[in-house]
């Protein structure tokens, strides 16, 4: 990579990525030095010509340059996002519980594993990608045999080139860029199917051909974490297909409930019927799941007839916020209730209300848990910071009339890792906050 670009700080900015973050913003940058496309990699250094690593650059964006590497020697090449890639695989193979949870997890997680901008999660032989910026879309990438790649090919081709040489087979590799974000970054919302041969290599097609192999290509993918069996749709589901960050969130409350004889549990906002079905295979007799989509209840219920769980497990279409006063007042009540919302705020601006949000929620739900139950609760947003959480949830306790021991505080799981800076809270990769009470009732 020629040094043809180079951003340089205002004195006294660049804080973020000094302390060990990955972004420098629109209004720490003092000038750009050379000609330059959007998405075209960049260097950077500091007002005084200290150099401070190398990115790639949208002016389009609040979020300027996204940094790959924080060494200024390094060259952003093929073999460079070979050993990227090879360093995740090793992370996910020495952090995970299992293999079995190897074959479906997170395997590239953007800014955590110093690739920004690219998720990429495993679903047994297929592989799920979203490319968020314009960089991944259109950074030009030197490769040995002396040509130039898309940042987003380099990356899809050298990851299924580290799993083939580890003996693990990919047949397909699906695009889910139908993500908001990318607008943000001048970018279309689009899906699509790269096809793999059958030595495992991407397989070049025409664009007739390509849609030809989206027809031909089923993307229900039946897949098994903690015992469990779903169905996932790599195509039309949430996100990449499967929230994928809770796997041992899920496994927690089915260690929770193994063992208790009559457990009633209430899970809410089941979406797939995640944590339901972790409680039922771990022996509860009733468990009730509620969500406000039909779709995700009938995904629900088949994946409780997946399991065998059906005489035990049910789902029903319902709004939270609307049926656990309901619920209250007919006099019922649960051995174990979690709440597993949406994020109630995508922006820091929106998150007074967002509090609120989750003060009632978890007022309703807490009301709910029988003396000596079980309450977990959870956010999934980035700026209800831990913090802020933990303060929400005593204010509900106490307006619940409920008082809380804690079991645990619980984060993403770890094929999730959330990248440390002495910034304030590495907005980067830290976002999901899980809690585990016991409760018992004040009077």
């Amino acid at each position: 990579m020629d040094k043809k670009t180079t951003v340089v700080l205002k004195k006294g900015e660049g804080r973020t990525i000094k302390s060990g973050g990955a972004w420098i913003f629109d209004n720490e940058i003092a000038t750009i030095e050379g000609t330059f496309k959007n998405g075209s990699l960049v260097f950077v250094e500091d007002f005084d010509g200290y150099p401070m690593g190398c990115g790639y650059i949208n002016q389009n964006s609040k979020i300027r340059v996204r940094m790959l590497s924080r060494k200024p020697e390094q060259t952003v090449d093929e073999h460079f996002i070979y050993m990227r890639m090879k360093s995740a695989w090793e992370y996910r193979k020495r952090v995970m519980l299992h293999e079995q949870d190897l074959r479906c997890c997170r395997v590239v997680f953007g800014e955590a594993d110093f690739l920004p901008g690219m998720t990429i999660d495993r679903y047994e032989d297929v592989l799920v990608a979203e490319a968020l910026t314009l960089g991944v879309e259109q950074a030009l990438i030197d490769c040995a045999d002396g040509v130039q790649k898309r940042l987003k090919r380099v990356m899809i081709e050298q990851l299924l080139k580290v799993l083939r040489e580890d003996g693990v087979s990919i047949r397909a590799v699906y695009e889910r860029n139908d993500a908001k974000e990318r607008q943000k970054e001048g970018l279309t919302r689009e899906k699509g199917l790269f096809w793999v041969d059958e030595a495992g290599f991407l397989e070049d097609v025409s664009d007739a051909r390509r849609l030809q192999l989206d027809e031909q290509f089923d993307p229900h993918i039946e897949i098994t974490e903690n015992g469990v069996r779903y169905l996932v749709d790599v195509k039309d589901g949430q996100k990449t297909g499967f929230f994928l960050d809770q796997k041992y969130n899920r496994l927690a409350m089915q260690r929770i409930c193994r063992g208790m004889e009559h457990l009633k549990v209430l899970d809410c906002f089941t979406h797939m019927g995640t944590f339901a079905l972790n409680c039922g295979l771990a022996g509860a007799d009733d468990v009730t799941g509620l969500d406000i989509s039909g779709f995700a209840v009938q995904q629900a219920t088949e994946n409780a007839k997946r399991n065998g769980l059906s005489e035990t497990v049910h789902f029903r279409e319902a709004n939270v916020l609307e049926e656990l006063p309901r619920l209250l007042a007919q006099g019922e009540s649960y051995d174990v209730v979690i709440l597993d919302p949406p994020a109630f705020t995508k922006s820091r601006e929106a998150t007074k209300n967002a509090i609120k949000g989750y003060r009632e929620i978890n007022i309703k739900g807490l009301k709910l848990v029988r003396d000596g139950g079980y309450f977990a609760t959870c956010s999934c947003s980035h700026f209800m910071t831990q913090e802020l959480l933990a303060k929400t949830v005593k204010e509900a306790a106490k307006a619940a009339h409920k008082r809380l021991r804690q079991i645990e505080f619980r984060t993403q799981a770890c094929d999730h890792p959330i990248l440390w800076s002495s910034a304030s809270n590495t907005p980067e990769s830290y976002y999901l906050k899980f809690l585990i009470f016991q409760v018992v009732d004040e009077k």
